[in-house]
């Protein structure tokens, strides 16, 4: 039997090469610092390929859902879409995080659970998109929504484990979500192609395999991610106590701080956790306005520019250019002081929104689509770090549920504020009302802050 001829091999040789070139160079990114020992390399791969398989089911749904639509009609959906997406919160947090506390030693099982439970679901919905049977498109959906949630509860839940001695929180976090953003674009312009192409439903079927391989290698992360099971007496967590995120969430939870822990220190904690929410929520409800706002502002024809198809792909640019950068941005920080951060990228978007409302083009639009997309990445994985740092292993998956829960309402009432303003006001006049949001917020934050701070010198 011969073999492969001389030119076939070099054909082939040279394919490998090309493919192969950039994924030795990925590895390389992905397990620099020490990643490969502690395992934090293989999350990062877990987590972009998750995050590409989203990106896939998150286009397919759009244009099954939204651009085949006129713009009066778009609206009812988006809104009805918008409501119904925080029916799976309400599950996420007093339920779903609260049992992958308990469920500690199963990790990287729970985990392949959800991914393995998407596959199959993206299945199903392949086959209600074909026939538009809403009755299972929907219920998948959301269920598809909450295991998307539960997978990021659990990755950031086990990120203090496999952090190298050489990386802090806020990098390593970085580092997943540029990593995550470069993957999830990749997959939302090969996922446009083949709707285009082939329709949405065979999108979901794409996907299909995608988060299938994803749940096997979410096996293969290191044992070390799986912690013990709490003890029977273990005080368990109350989930409306964690909702504030405020002094009583160390306290409650049984959360120990160490020895060398003084009194008081649990409420400042408490404090410091809530004053990061607060500036996330009031960043998640700017950029919910943005997305919808903007939106229906170029399809109705009042923002002035190139067309439609032209405006979009450059507002959508600048939100993905501003993620990026500001997953780079905390990749290269080594700040110690993560709550500034979240504070300065609250003022960063709201200086940015009040210069838009005064100065209201399509380029204005894009910078400060460009800035609430940094501001909003780099602000979250100050966040998760602060959480990771200050809050219990014990407690800490319930509080990152209770976090995404609140972020995903704040996300949502941005949205329907940017649905309904967007009928009734011009650009500037929007952009002005999100102005006075974020420096509401912004001051009362810092208000909070400095009488925490005075607090904290007087019990000293």
């Amino acid at each position: 039997m011969r073999g492969p001829s001389g030119p076939m091999v070099n054909i082939w040789a040279n394919v490998m090469h090309v493919v192969g070139a950039p994924a030795r160079a990925t590895r390389r990114l992905t397990h620099a610092q020490g990643a490969d020992r502690t395992g934090l390399g293989r999350l990062i791969e877990l987590t972009a390929a998750h995050s590409a398989g989203d990106a896939l089911v998150t286009v397919a749904l759009a244009g099954a859902l939204l651009f085949r639509l006129p713009v009066g009609q778009a609206r009812g959906q988006v809104a009805v879409y918008l409501l119904v997406t925080m029916l799976p919160f309400t599950v996420v947090a007093p339920f779903v995080g609260p049992v992958l506390d308990r469920l500690r030693s199963g990790r990287r099982y729970i985990m392949a659970g959800t991914l393995l439970a998407r596959g199959l679901l993206c299945w199903g919905m392949a086959g209600a998109v074909h026939t538009s049977d809403a009755v299972t498109l929907f219920p998948s959906a959301l269920a598809v929504l909450v295991l998307s949630k539960a997978y990021n509860v659990s990755r950031a839940a086990i990120m203090p484990s496999l952090l190298p001695a050489d990386i802090p929180l806020v990098t390593a976090n970085a580092r997943v979500a540029l990593f995550a953003l470069v993957s999830a674009g990749a997959g939302a312009g090969l996922a446009t192609g083949l709707s285009a192409a082939a329709g949405p439903d065979w999108v979901l079927r794409a996907a299909v395999p995608l988060f299938l391989l994803c749940g096997v290698f979410a096996v293969r992360l290191p044992r070390h991610v799986d912690a013990p099971d709490p003890e029977e007496d273990e005080p368990r967590p109350r989930w409306r106590a964690l909702l504030g995120l405020g002094p009583d969430v160390n306290r409650d939870a049984g959360v120990n701080r160490g020895p060398g822990a003084r009194p008081g220190a649990g409420s400042l904690v408490g404090s410091a956790v809530g004053e990061a929410m607060g500036a996330n929520a009031a960043i998640r409800v700017q950029s919910g306005f943005l997305v919808f706002f903007l939106l229906f502002l170029v399809q109705d024809g009042h923002l002035r520019g190139p067309g439609p198809t032209v405006a979009l792909a450059l507002l959508a640019a600048a939100a993905g250019v501003g993620g990026l950068a500001g997953a780079a941005a905390g990749s290269w920080t080594r700040s110690r002081s993560p709550q500034l951060t979240v504070l300065a990228t609250l003022a960063l978007a709201t200086v940015a929104t009040v210069a838009a409302a005064f100065v209201f083009t399509i380029w204005t639009a894009a910078a400060v689509a460009l800035v609430g997309a940094f501001a909003q990445g780099l602000g979250k994985l100050a966040f998760d770090a602060i959480v990771q740092r200050e809050i219990g292993e014990e407690v800490r998956s319930s509080a990152f549920g209770v976090a995404e829960t609140l972020l995903q309402i704040a996300w949502v009432s941005g949205g329907l504020l940017g649905l309904v303003l967007s009928l009734f006001v011009a650009g500037p006049a929007g952009l002005g009302v999100m102005s006075a949001v974020l420096a509401l917020s912004l001051g009362r934050l810092l208000a909070l802050r400095r009488r925490r701070l005075a607090t904290g010198a007087a019990t000293a």
